[in-house]
């Protein structure tokens, strides 16, 4: 649905992940270690508003409590990794 409508895929499902490569509208897989509500949403507007709405055409982000990993589809398809420290 969310690539039908053009729209930034926000998940807590890991499993995502490995279409990281395939072509989308963004991907935000949020991982906190106590996942409720409040650490869920911090990271979700952190990431929105890390990454500006046209950055996120094929840009896969994955944030931890204290770590942010990131995928940018290459256009052969594989997928270039980043990761950095949150602070």
């Amino acid at each position: 649905m969310a690539l039908e409508q053009d729209r930034l895929l926000v998940t807590t499902d890991k499993g995502s992940l490995p279409r990281r490569g395939d072509s989308h509208f963004g991907l935000l897989v949020v991982r906190p270690k106590q996942p409720n509500r409040e650490p869920i949403h911090r990271r979700v507007m952190s990431a929105v508003a890390q990454f500006p709405p046209h950055t996120w055409p094929g840009l896969a982000v994955v944030m931890r409590d204290a770590v942010q990993s990131r995928w940018r589809a290459a256009e052969n398809g594989s997928p270039h990794p980043g990761r950095k420290r949150l602070t």
